[in-house]
């Protein structure tokens, strides 16, 4: 989603479970059964976007199950494979002072504390250490490298300006 959407992506359909219509979800949200807190959905697939109701949904193994309302057979269950599940940002619960969903990160200008621009926040990634910003080039950077720089507040990302459409690192442009 871009940094002006009014929605974002939240999860994933990957699979059918079982035969009653039930879906397996991989869910981006943390922790992961997060995604059941949201009744609206709306799948996007192949462009298409169906609004879509989540009736149940629970842990199963290491990943979540759902059942949407409507969908109650294995066949029709398959068909919303690899659809990603979407809700509105006004959903989403207010943050903490100083801390940022992935989504309004996604197309800030990430310039050094010597103002040198590196490009532009294009999405984030998780590693288990912490989560990483893949930053692009764009026109105004200073070369056309891509850059991935961990997203540690207060030792490398030093300021991040909503307002501004900015994050600040201390990052040397090297690497």
């Amino acid at each position: 989603m871009t940094k002006h959407s009014q929605e974002t992506v939240i999860g994933q359909i990957t699979s059918v479970f079982g035969v009653k219509g039930w879906l397996k979800v991989f869910s981006y949200t943390d922790p992961k059964e997060g995604i059941l807190e949201y009744r609206n959905w709306t799948l996007v697939q192949n462009g298409n976007r169906i609004a879509a109701k989540l009736e149940e949904g629970r842990r199963q193994g290491q990943g979540i199950v759902v059942r949407l309302k409507g969908i109650d057979d294995r066949d029709l269950a398959r068909s919303y494979c690899g659809a990603d599940i979407t809700v509105q940002t006004a959903e989403l619960p207010e943050l903490p002072e100083g801390e940022f969903y992935w989504h309004q990160l996604e197309g800030l200008t990430v310039y050094t504390t010597d103002n040198e621009c590196l490009g532009e926040v294009d999405h984030l990634i998780e590693t288990g250490s912490n989560d990483v910003l893949i930053v692009r080039a764009t026109d105004r950077s200073i070369d056309q490298r891509e850059r991935l720089i961990p997203y540690l507040p207060d030792q490398v990302v030093k300021a991040v300006s909503l307002a501004e459409s900015t994050l600040t690192v201390d990052w040397d442009p090297e690497f």
